[in-house]
């Protein structure tokens, strides 16, 4: 409040003031307030359960407005929901959303005897529960009939549909038959035959397919129609056949002191009996020669051989149907002094 007066003043000086004989109020130039929602605010508002709602809802209005919220026409609780506000917005705040956080806010914005409302439309979804039940209704050839009722718990938002697996009893696999199936009901076919199946219903929504299903306590069994297999007879190969070589021993020439290996290959059923001789005489268990058969490989190491141990040399393959022999020469030479200094 003001109190105002006024003096005439001349090169004489100043006169008596006259004083105005009320006060004037001095008032702030009042704009009417306004809220100013953004766009995507102006439907429904959803958010998936456990995500964080930060809005933030501008306005306008002069004196400074009041700022109030509710929801469903109670005042918030604010264990839950923040609002923190300023000159020229106003800021909802929930941490972990919840489904009880949905419902209908109304924000008001007041000065003096005006007021603006606007309403915010929230919605937190979750998964669905699966179906409260499924049954087999009936099964007849490679079909089978099933039935389920829908979940009691929708997620807070519609059930836009239904999966369907089964799994044969023999592997516990679960295979999807079909998926975004909108009925309760469904005939499933192409089961094999001899099989016995178990069926399983997921509910689905918005956010994504329940966590658990409701499984079938009866299995459907595929009976088998009265084909009998019949396979056919076949006469079982002989495969037995006498020692025949295969790759055959190849001459050689070896250098005295240094191990020389002699190599061929032999093939027969039953598996024969292989033999080496020198000069026609059985080696036997000469610990000087060592002999190998792996897989019909046959490998004679003759270890740091002298001149004396050259000669003609055999292998024989034995079995029940007859034997085969092959054989090659080895020659044995001594080390020249002018060999020796090349090597070195």
């Amino acid at each position: 409040m003001l109190n105002i007066r006024v003096v005439a003043v001349n090169a004489g000086g100043r006169s008596e003031p006259v004083v105005l004989p009320q006060p004037i109020p001095v008032r702030e130039v009042m704009d009417r307030p306004r809220i100013r929602m953004p766009r995507a605010l102006r439907s429904k508002y959803i958010r998936h359960a456990g995500e964080q709602i930060n809005l933030v809802i501008p306005f306008s209005g002069k004196p400074k407005p009041v700022i109030s919220w509710t929801k469903n026409g109670q005042p918030l609780d604010t264990k839950k929901v923040n609002v923190r506000n300023s000159d020229k917005d106003s800021i909802l705040f929930i941490r972990k959303a919840e489904r009880d956080d949905s419902g209908s806010y109304e924000m008001s914005v007041k000065v003096d005897s005006f007021e603006d409302k606007t309403t915010l439309i929230i919605q937190i979804v979750d998964l669905p529960g699966p179906p409260v039940s499924v049954k087999l209704v009936d099964s007849w050839g490679f079909n089978a009939a099933l039935e389920w009722t829908p979940p009691k718990d929708n997620g807070n938002t519609e059930i836009t549909g239904y999966t369907v697996q089964k799994a044969d009893k023999k592997t516990g696999e679960w295979f999807t038959v079909l998926e975004h199936f909108h009925r309760l009901n469904v005939t499933v076919t192409d089961l094999v035959m001899g099989n016995v199946y178990t069926f399983r219903v997921f509910s689905e929504n918005m956010v994504g397919r329940s966590e658990t299903a409701a499984v079938t306590k009866d299995a459907a069994r595929i009976k088998k129609t009265g084909i009998v297999y019949k396979p056919l007879e076949y006469k079982e190969h002989d495969f037995s056949e006498a020692p025949k070589f295969t790759a055959p021993l190849k001459d050689r020439a070896a250098t005295v002191g240094y191990t020389a290996k002699l190599l061929c290959a032999v093939r027969g059923s039953p598996k024969p009996k292989i033999e080496w001789l020198k000069n026609q005489m059985l080696l036997g268990d000469d610990p000087k020669f060592r002999q190998i058969n792996n897989q019909g490989v046959c490998s004679l190491e003759i270890r740091k051989p002298s001149s004396f141990d050259g000669g003609v040399y055999t292998c024989r393959a034995k079995n029940a149907l007859g034997e085969a022999t092959v054989a090659c020469k080895l020659e044995v030479k001594q080390v020249t002094i002018q060999e020796e200094k090349d090597k070195k």
